[in-house]
């Protein structure tokens, strides 16, 4: 049978007539009746008799059914997960992140993206620099979204919004609570030493070796959670990016931007061999729309930590 005669089939065993099938399929009465003829021509065997006007149907057709009834089922949930693809409404947003972009961004971003496709699936999880290449020939994810990443060959970049690298500190080193830090105002302090920073890191010491500026590090961490706990602890302070410092403000650690700034780029990154899924396209307009509402919300937040 091809699959309009199963249509057909199936309409009119659960729909009892022509008539109703033809409704139900939005077609004309004629167009089922010779759909139905063509069927039983084809297997040889009668699929309903006729009695009055009324279609019932044959034990052929009774054995049938269960199976046309699995494969009707198939048939309407493909469709079903075609629209949803076709308008957003379903499948599976499947990324890597920056463990810093976890804290507070992606979670904001997914619970307002949430709100317009609540039947879309998220896979989410953690990645540094290194090994985000591997990640995406391995199809791990469809996307990764990293802090400043450089160039990869074969690998496509989307540019999602700007960040900036800021000061971690306790009141105790710094008890005059500057809401801004030249980097000679480091000079001599204890530096936390967070080793897996990548790129963030880079852009620091370059600009501390630029400014010939000796910090001491006598602290080495492998996150910046570690880092943010000891800073608690008055051990030092720690240079991180903002999300991670405005996850990990207390009433004695606070924060405060470089001047001149020390910004840099988020960026989602994708194989140019292989176009992400519509759906995972669509939620990076809202990791933009986050990235810069949580701008302007960190300005409000450092204010109003500073004021305490």
């Amino acid at each position: 049978m091809r699959l309009r005669q199963i249509e057909v089939f199936h309409a009119i065993y659960t729909t009892g007539s022509i008539t109703n099938a033809a409704k139900l399929l939005y077609v004309s009465q004629p167009s089922v009746s010779k759909v139905l003829s063509h069927a039983e021509l084809q297997l040889g065997f009668q699929l309903f008799k006729r009695s009055k006007g009324k279609l019932y149907p044959t034990t052929e057709a009774d054995m049938l059914f269960s199976e046309v009834d699995k494969i009707y089922r198939q048939i309407r949930l493909i469709r079903k997960m075609s629209e949803n693809i076709q308008h957003s409404e379903g499948g599976i947003v499947n990324l890597a992140l920056s463990p810093a972009l976890g804290f507070e961004l992606l979670p904001r971003a997914i619970e307002k993206f949430r709100r317009r496709y609540p039947n879309v699936r998220f896979k989410l999880q953690t990645l540094h620099n290194d090994n985000v290449l591997e990640a995406l020939h391995e199809h791990k994810c469809d996307l990764a979204l990293l802090f400043s990443s450089p160039p990869m060959p074969g690998v496509k970049e989307i540019d999602l919004g700007e960040s900036e690298m800021v000061v971690l500190y306790s009141d105790e080193q710094f008890p005059h609570r500057p809401e801004t830090l030249l980097v000679e105002e480091l000079e001599d302090s204890e530096l936390i030493d967070i080793s897996d920073s990548g790129p963030l890191g880079e852009l620091v010491w370059g600009r501390l070796a630029n400014s010939d500026v000796k910090v001491k590090s006598t602290l080495q961490v492998d996150t910046y959670f570690i880092a943010a706990g000891l800073v608690s602890q008055n051990l030092g302070c720690c240079t991180v990016d903002k999300y991670s410092a405005m996850a990990n403000l207390s009433k004695n650690v606070r924060m405060a931007t470089f001047d001149p700034p020390m910004p840099f780029r988020i960026k989602g990154l994708c194989l140019e061999s292989k176009p992400i899924p519509k759906i995972c396209d669509d939620f990076t307009d809202y990791v933009k729309a986050e990235i810069q509402e949580m701008r302007e919300l960190s300005a409000i937040t450092q204010r109003y930590e500073l004021a305490k």
